[in-house]
């Protein structure tokens, strides 16, 4: 069953390079996708673990996954490769700070013009 949380296929093709490629002692019984969602499910939902949906991975597989996950930096990688990809897309540095080829425009033309010009980018963002 899909959730408000379950990651679409184009996020999926984003996230999945940042996982940590396992070692191949037998085949998994669920798929890393399965157990992120699981992850994710959780943290939008604020649930504890064991109330997973039974659709989902087991809680202790997901949690268990998690710790791992937290434990070597991807939940962190995750969250930061993500960020410069947006602030990429709404043209601003990992400083905060906009491209200068950016903010000058937004100066010289009046607040209106500015405005349609940012949302104009947003609609071509997609999540």
């Amino acid at each position: 069953m899909r959730y408000s949380s379950s990651l679409t296929d184009k996020e999926w093709e984003i996230i999945e390079p940042l996982l940590p490629k396992k070692k191949r002692t037998k085949p998994p019984t669920w798929s890393k996708r399965e157990i992120l969602d699981g992850v994710l499910y959780q943290l939008k939902n604020g649930c504890n673990w064991c109330d997973l949906p039974r659709d989902l991975p087991p809680y202790s597989t997901v949690f268990w996954h998690y710790k791992q996950w937290r434990a070597e930096g991807v939940i962190e990688n995750i969250r930061d490769v993500l960020h410069e990809q947006v602030r990429q897309q709404v043209k601003k540095k990992a400083s905060g700070q906009p491209y200068p080829h950016f903010s000058p425009r937004l100066k010289k033309e009046g607040s209106k013009t500015a405005k349609m010009y940012i949302a104009k980018e947003f609609q071509q963002f997609e999540v």
